[in-house]
């Protein structure tokens, strides 16, 4: 299956969920982290119901606060 993670191209071997995919890319902080999934913000409490499917892309985000 071949799914797109922040813009790289990336294989898997099987269908996870948007959790599973989390701990596959190593995400530091996943509790911080937004998902966007084809362009759409998944909802937190969706991350382990949620399958990731053939030809989805996937947006890791962090919103970081700053300035002056």
């Amino acid at each position: 299956m071949k799914i797109t993670v922040n813009g790289a191209q990336q294989d898997l071997a099987s269908a996870v969920t948007v959790s599973e995919l989390l701990k596959i890319n190593k995400v530091e902080q996943p509790q911080m982290v937004s998902v966007q999934l084809n362009g759409e913000f998944l909802d937190r409490d969706k991350f382990d119901s949620t399958n990731i499917k053939d030809n989805d892309t996937v947006d890791f985000l962090y919103f970081m606060g700053g300035g002056r």
